[in-house]
């Protein structure tokens, strides 16, 4: 857990798609209120940086989204959550996870037998 979206680093994004997401939603607060002053800015320029890099690597900046809502917008909240997970959904598995589904299973044993 994190107290505020400020402390997410570009790494941290990156290794939700290593550990098998098919997509990230980082929500901070809104902008102009966040009680750390300006987390959620620096968090929406790593968000940034992160869309540039899935790009580069052929992983898709679209799978992952930054959105900013105050703690009482539920209904806002949910919509936008439901709005992402029918887009990912269409996006299909990310590269990663296609990649891992298509290696060998049987490399894995001899390499940990080896």
């Amino acid at each position: 857990m994190l107290p505020c979206t400020g402390r997410i680093d570009e790494s941290l994004l990156l290794k939700a798609f290593e550990n098998g997401a098919d997509g990230v939603m980082v929500i901070g607060c809104l902008e102009g209120d966040c009680h750390y002053v300006n987390g959620n800015i620096r968090a929406r320029a790593r968000v940034e940086r992160v869309y540039q890099i899935l790009d580069q690597i052929k992983i898709g900046p679209d799978r992952v989204r930054m959105y900013n809502l105050s703690a009482g917008e539920g209904a806002k909240f949910a919509a936008f959550t439901n709005e992402f997970v029918d887009q990912i959904q269409n996006l299909g598995p990310s590269p990663i996870n296609l990649a891992r589904s298509k290696e060998p299973k049987d490399s894995a044993q001899e390499v940990q037998a080896t």
